[in-house]
């Protein structure tokens, strides 16, 4: 069934052939569509701005009229069963019936998903873009001011078909270093907050395939091959970014990498949303909406952790805290340290000539570039990068166009503290004086100024020697993560949590905590 406004129905996440997996009723209550899913399954608010809806009818969802298009709808179609034997093979391990997922239904601010039961391979993965406005202009670069791009300047084919490789290949990888985690769920409701992760990077996945297709020819077409022939660890096909081929290796782990390796997503696709190629722009508009779920997962996972841990450690007055079922506050501030510095890794070196022709060609924007307050080319302006020069840390001054990758940086390690102090809430409740921080900047980095430098967290310059002594204290030792695995208990039953996390305050979209969102 097609989806309309006008029908009072929506095509769910598993609707296909004339299903719907939901339908919403006039006071915008979605109920379950099967019989023994009857009951109140979500709210739908009425849209207040531009809407465009999707198209359940076609084989691959979408709101961009691929039906108008035979050729590059041809082309979809034959990638799409290499899609779904992926993600069989390399998608969560975990066998359900279905699980409690939302899927995007419109494209508006308000009222674009719809929640239903949804076995996962039924799950309808497509292409969304937000809604074009055909008065949006370039806003930064050389081409400041000129009307956006519809379709792909010639001269900057390459470098557009690069960041386009670069995005999607983090899509799917993700998915992969996550694919047995729900064999050791906390509890449904983590599992479900997993899968949901899981389905929408598999979308965005499906939106960086689409703009290949569509705008990159024969060579868009072989890129997209090869995004489902690496895989994250793979010795021989690795994923392209170093932390795309970290293993996850318990939930500690994943809660970690969902606030502050998505974070990183969230910029890298902020940065593009202000691209002058406006299919681009408009594709990660709609990819930031989901990624917010995302990151909420990781800010909430690590903050009933820490609840947890918090309550143990007032309780027992130590922070061994192994035998009575939770994770040592020491132990959660080491995995902090390790995710946090590989995910600065990721916004490459402090400077970067790539990046700044990326800026002057209008490719890649900065975080919030509409809302700088300067001329939007930097012609002359500068930036103070950090160094390590005769052993000692200090800075040099640099052109501001080659040092947009800092930029980026410290916007997110700004963002990042305020989770941090979020956290150190529940240890203020608890009454305890011990706090989480974030290490230096330079701590355990493989890329940039610091790369090869031995940097404590508080950032003091260390010989190797120091490092060597003094580093376990620092970063996950092969011991902490068999201890953190040894309380990776799977809890499958509604309402019940493992011993080392607290459960959440509410529901998903209102339901009660305790609601079957998985069911085997």
């Amino acid at each position: 069934m097609t989806a309309t406004a006008d029908q009072g129905q929506t095509a769910g996440a598993g609707a296909s052939q004339g299903q719907t997996a939901g339908a919403v009723t006039g006071r915008g209550e979605i109920r379950g569509a099967d019989a023994d899913q009857g009951e109140i399954v979500g709210i739908a608010p009425a849209p207040d701005g531009p809407v465009s809806v999707i198209d359940y009818s076609e084989l691959i969802p979408n709101n961009v009229g691929l039906a108008t298009d035979r050729r590059l709808q041809r082309a979809l179609e034959s990638w799409q069963p290499k899609f779904l034997d992926w993600w069989a093979s390399l998608g969560p391990s975990v066998p359900t019936r279905d699980v409690y997922l939302r899927t995007a239904i419109a494209v508006g601010r308000d009222g674009w998903a719809n929640f239903a039961r949804v076995p996962m391979e039924q799950y309808r993965w497509g292409i969304f873009l937000s809604e074009r406005d055909p008065d949006r202009r370039v806003g930064f670069g050389r081409h400041l001011g000129e009307p956006a791009w519809q379709e792909v300047p010639g001269e900057y084919r390459a470098d557009l078909r690069r960041l386009l490789v670069v995005q999607g290949d983090t899509e799917p990888a993700s998915v992969e270093q996550q694919r047995h985690l729900g064999m050791t769920a906390p509890s449904l409701y983590d599992m479900r907050n997993l899968f949901q992760v899981n389905v929408e990077e598999g979308r965005h996945l499906w939106a960086m395939v689409y703009l290949l297709h569509a705008y990159f020819g024969r060579d868009g077409r072989d890129e997209a091959e090869q995004l489902l022939q690496r895989n994250s660890g793979d010795p021989d096909k690795p994923r392209i970014l170093g932390a795309f081929n970290e293993e996850t290796t318990d939930w500690l782990s994943f809660f970690m990498f969902t606030y502050f390796t998505d974070r990183d997503g969230k910029y890298q696709l902020g940065t593009l949303k202000e691209s002058g190629f406006d299919p681009l722009a408009r594709t990660c508009e709609f990819m930031l909406r989901e990624e917010a779920h995302h990151m909420f997962v990781g800010t909430t996972g690590v903050q009933r952790t820490v609840e947890r841990t918090a309550a143990l450690l007032k309780e027992h007055d130590t922070d061994d805290l192994w035998d009575h079922g939770a994770i040592p506050l020491s132990v959660i501030q080491k995995y902090l340290n390790f995710q946090f510095s590989v995910s600065l890794d990721l916004f490459g070196s402090e400077t970067s000539s790539n990046v700044a022709s990326y800026y002057t060609a209008g490719l890649k924007g900065r975080w919030m570039e509409t809302r700088r307050k300067d001329d939007h080319l930097l012609a002359g302006g500068t930036m103070e990068v950090p160094q390590v020069q005769e052993g000692a840390i200090s800075t040099r001054t640099v052109p501001l166009l080659t040092a947009l990758n800092l930029d980026l940086r410290n916007e997110y390690m700004e963002d990042c503290a305020r989770g941090i102090r979020r956290w150190n809430r529940e240890l203020d409740r608890a009454g305890l004086p011990q706090r989480l921080t974030l290490p230096h900047e330079g701590f355990n980095r493989k890329v940039g100024a610091f790369a090869g430098q031995s940097v404590s967290p508080s950032g003091e310059l260390l010989d190797p020697a120091e490092w060597a002594r003094l580093s376990a204290g620092w970063l996950p030792t092969a011991e902490d993560r068999s201890r953190v695995a040894a309380l990776m208990l799977p809890h499958y039953e509604p309402g019940e949590f493992a011993s080392w996390i607290a459960p959440p305050g509410v529901g998903i979209n209102d339901l009660p905590v305790e609601y079957d969102y998985v069911r085997f």
